[in-house]
């Protein structure tokens, strides 16, 4: 049986159920030139019937045709080939990298562990009515949301600064803590850093979500990612009443009229503002997977990983698919599909934007999975693509770190807010070194006393979007479908709960 080639004009709308996106008529325009493989005895009559249900776009990469032969195989086999002569939609093979540990983010999700401890500890005990020093016995139940691994009274007496240890005024044998002029002063700090810019922050949490809004519950473990104050669900209502509300322990968003006008353009959106609206010639010839091209995602893979071809050809496809926002409706992408998943990548980088540290615990995220439209196993996607996440197991917690936001050490774009955490830091750190002459030692209207050098073994390397210290090996991949083994099983005991 001979091939033949055909090739027609179709109106997008006839692509569309096939790939039930909705930004596919913007992203291809509304002359689509496809190209099939059709057997050469194919009647006249069947042909346009033929072109609808199984024609491709010709930007889409579709292996050769291969012959079915006589002879017994396996259904993946029989599926492959499918596939390749045009039976089935195309899969975009992806290329499953083995984790590999980078010791300088692990030491910053061990830093920031630190300092969200201390923060939390801060705010709770000013909030305490009492003016007695607090046993350390009631705190002690505050371990595992706090996220230590250690003690909580062992915690207070290796911080000092912070918290200075009194004697109980009815148990004098009883370990008792209260906060020191320090903690007073970074308190301070702390709640006008957080109120410049914390609702606008919640705002675009919220608009994320399918139904603009959240629980409470959901909301609280991400308090100090995003820098929220402890009276969130009370302040927000009362300072914005047109934009907030809280009913039945849910926030919603009622309206984003009283928000600037950019609050639902993603990051990267903004990041290639200039390249989407005056796009040049020489931009738009760069390939899909360069940092500067439009909409690409920046990419800093492990030491090895970022040269390989098979690896490059995969970012290519990946970044050849439309970007979505994550901000639009998605409701009518088909889940299994290759444009859902990158709409799933960039609905994550936002997320993970949106925080002040550029990190976020797994579990927090597995708390707003059915708002955002996340698959189950959403832990694959950090795993899929080393080059935008970074998946740690610090702090005997699950912690995922967006890679683009630090350089050497250091975040690339510092929130407000993190300047005064880094004072915390600062202030702990003092503590540690002078014990109880570290009060004598503090210098927090100095900022360059306060400031950290260049963090050993944290340093990113500058160039072919690799770590240098992405440590160790580099382990080996395979070519792996959608239908393969999950690649990172979903860890239901982490200990933050």
């Amino acid at each position: 049986m001979g091939w033949k080639t055909v090739e027609a004009g179709f109106i997008a709308d006839s692509i569309l159920p096939l790939c039930r996106a909705r930004r596919a008529e913007s992203s291809w325009g509304n002359q689509v030139k496809l190209r099939t493989r059709l057997p050469s005895d194919t009647p006249a009559a069947a042909l346009p019937h033929f072109l609808k249900h199984f024609a491709r776009p010709a930007a889409v990469a579709v292996a050769p045709p291969l012959r079915l032969q006589s002879g017994t195989r396996s259904p993946a086999s029989a599926a492959r080939r499918a596939r390749a002569v045009g039976l089935h939609p195309p899969v975009m093979q992806k290329v499953r990298l083995k984790w590999v540990k980078n010791r300088g983010l692990d030491h910053l999700i061990e830093r920031t562990t630190s300092i969200r401890a201390s923060c939390l500890l801060l705010d709770h005990l000013a909030r305490l009515p009492t003016t007695s020093p607090v046993p350390a016995r009631s705190l002690a139940r505050l371990q595992k949301p706090l996220g230590l691994t250690v003690p909580v009274l062992r915690f207070l007496r290796r911080h000092p600064t912070l918290f200075a240890e009194e004697l109980h005024p009815r148990f004098p044998t009883l370990p008792s803590f209260s906060l020191t002029s320090a903690s007073h002063t970074l308190l301070a700090r702390l709640a006008d850093a957080s109120a410049r810019d914390a609702h606008l922050r919640l705002a675009r949490l919220l608009l994320l979500t399918r139904s603009r809004s959240l629980p409470l519950a959901s909301v609280l473990p991400l308090r100090f990612d995003l820098g929220l104050p402890f009276n969130f669900a009370t302040a927000f209502p009362s300072n914005h009443p047109g934009t907030f509300a809280v009913a039945n322990n849910r926030i919603s968003l009622l309206s984003a009229s009283g928000l600037p006008d950019d609050i639902a353009v993603s990051s990267l959106q903004h990041r290639h503002a200039a390249a989407i609206d005056a796009a040049t010639y020489r931009a738009l010839s760069r390939p899909p997977s360069s940092s500067s091209a439009p909409l690409a995602f920046p990419m800093r893979f492990p030491r090895g990983y970022g040269g390989m071809k098979k690896v490059k050809a995969w970012m290519d496809e990946f970044h050849r698919l439309p970007y979505i926002s994550p901000y639009d409706d998605a409701s009518g992408i088909d889940p299994d599909s290759d444009i859902y998943e990158k709409r799933n990548v960039g609905l994550l980088h936002e997320l993970l934007g949106l925080t002040v540290h550029k990190m976020v615990r797994r579990n927090a995220i597995r708390l707003l999975r059915e708002e955002l439209g996340l698959p189950h196993r959403f832990t694959r996607l950090f795993t899929r693509y080393p080059g935008v996440f970074y998946l740690s197991l610090k702090c005997k917690t699950t912690t995922v770190v967006l890679r683009e936001g630090y350089e050497r050490g250091k975040l690339v774009e510092q929130h407000p807010l993190a300047a005064v955490r880094d004072k915390v830091h600062y202030v702990m750190r003092t503590g540690v070194l002078y014990r109880g002459k570290g009060l004598s030692k503090l210098v927090l209207d100095d900022d360059a006393a306060e400031e950290d050098g260049a963090l050993d073994g944290d340093e990113e390397f500058q160039g072919n979007g690799m770590d240098e210290d992405a440590d160790v090996e580099c382990f080996g991949m395979e070519i792996v479908d959608d239908d393969g083994p999950p690649e990172y099983e979903e860890d239901e005991g982490d200990s933050d709960g």
